[in-house]
């Protein structure tokens, strides 16, 4: 019976991840990079390390809004595109574009803004001081990020993962590179330390927006597209379809964000040395955090391809296959991280004292792999159905509303400090992955049923 269930998903198994693959290598790529910023900047100097997660967790609240937001073009291009109306799908790639651009210029200037607001957030002095220019060089990487995202996300649309997955590879090459030559100083250059990975990220993200637009415009497939925008026919009401979408996405993904970076806050108050332990735990669990947003991805192609194409059944199954995939592949990485608990962070820093207490934050982390990567691509068969503003709610409410009080109460209330923190991030990612399964389920039924 067992044997005849999963048999009968061997053919979703296969169409997911050859969607999927392209994805999770881009995905990988981009962690390598990070992986390498970390490595470097540890071997620097713990200090810096620190420096490096706290601004990191302040970043990434803008990141992922003004990502989230290009992820709405996906479902809507996936969808028109599976009903072969390519005009459609024209008008998503116009709207995304204009849309974007905006956010990105309104989001550098929030967030620059912040940056004046860091050093009252209660972490050691010398850890502000070196965080700060590093924070505003990521915040102005923003805009030619979010101008290669939402290439990205419409070619996705369509069905092609590996155009952004050999750009992305390329200009992670350019950034190990630049890291290499700009934090410790090589071949000439000054030793800039952690500012040096940092513009490093801004050059090679400013390759990325440019090699993508020069393969679009070179490639007849999708150059057909542009021919056929109608830049008289620009209309607010299709920019807040693409918003609607997009909007619900990029607050679901920021409320999961603020939990990890408030987390990253409160480790902070523990001291410089609980905090670069975290950013190594957290490095480490990123690894097959990505590989799971990859699939993700891939699964939100399927589903809303299945969706245009009205084929209720196999939109459920190609969902449901996802899960299953990443639940092995959790399970595996779960062995690994508690395994190699000790040695994992040696290969960021040499502090034993940090090794020490990383190793104790990474059996949380092993705790919590299969609930951290079901949740993401549970999340991921909801945004191909397109149904993403319940999904913020729940979101909300596990998150921030459930697993922020639990973080603070498990880790200073009942003083279980920084093991308290990553148990309370844990349930939390329990119980979203819970309800984000059920309200799946209840969604492809009454597709199905037509409601």
């Amino acid at each position: 019976m067992i044997v005849s269930y999963f048999k009968s998903y061997l053919p979703f198994y296969r169409r997911n991840l050859v969607v999927a693959i392209p994805v999770v290598l881009s995905q990988a790529g981009q962690m390598t990079v990070q992986l390498a910023d970390n490595m470097m900047v540890g071997h620097v100097g713990t200090t810096e390390l620190a420096a490096a997660s706290f601004a990191n967790s302040i970043y990434i609240l803008g990141m992922v809004l003004g990502l989230g937001l290009t992820f709405g073009a996906t479902p809507l291009v996936g969808s028109a595109f599976g009903n072969h109306n390519f005009k459609e799908a024209a008008s998503v790639l116009q709207h995304s574009f204009m849309g974007n651009g905006v956010v990105s210029l309104i989001l550098v200037g929030v967030m620059w803004a912040v940056s004046w607001l860091m050093p009252y957030m209660g972490q050691p002095q010398a850890v502000v001081e070196a965080a700060l220019p590093y924070y505003r060089i990521l915040v102005m990487s923003i805009v030619p990020f979010m101008f290669f995202f939402t290439g990205k996300q419409f070619i996705e649309g369509l069905g092609n993962t590996r155009m952004a997955m050999t750009i992305t590879l390329l200009a992670n090459v350019v950034n190990i590179f630049l890291n290499y030559l700009w934090i410790f100083g090589y071949w000439g250059f000054p030793a800039w330390g952690l500012n040096g990975a940092g513009y490093a990220t801004l050059v090679s993200r400013i390759a990325m927006a440019i090699g993508f637009t020069w393969l679009m415009l070179r490639n007849p497939h999708f150059k057909r597209y542009f021919y056929l925008i109608d830049l008289q026919k620009f209309s607010l009401k299709n920019v807040s379809l693409f918003f609607r979408t997009g909007l619900p996405i990029g607050l679901q993904m920021l409320a999961e964000v603020t939990l990890f970076s408030m987390a990253a806050v409160m480790m902070g108050w523990l001291g410089e040395v609980p905090l670069a332990a975290h950013q190594i735990a957290l490095n480490v669990s990123m690894i097959s955090f990505m590989i799971a947003t990859g699939v993700s991805s891939g699964t939100t192609i399927r589903v809303s391809h299945q969706l245009g194409a009205r084929n209720f059944h196999e939109m459920q199954k190609a969902g449901i296959a996802s899960l299953h995939i990443i639940i092995a592949f959790m399970s595996t990485t779960a062995i690994l991280f508690f395994v190699f608990r000790y040695q994992l962070p040696t290969f960021f820093t040499t502090d034993p004292e940090v090794i020490n207490t990383a190793a104790s934050l990474l059996v949380f982390s092993a705790l919590f792999q299969i609930f951290d990567g079901s949740q993401v691509v549970l999340l991921g068969s909801l945004r191909g159905l397109a149904d993403v503003n319940r999904a913020f709610v729940v979101a909300l409410l596990t998150y921030l509303g459930v697993g922020l009080p639990l973080v603070y109460l498990l880790g200073f209330v009942l003083n279980y400090g920084g093991a308290g923190v990553w148990s309370g991030l844990a349930l939390a990612l329990a119980l979203a992955a819970i309800f984000f399964y059920i309200r799946f389920r209840r969604r492809c039924e009454a597709i199905a049923k037509g409601n």
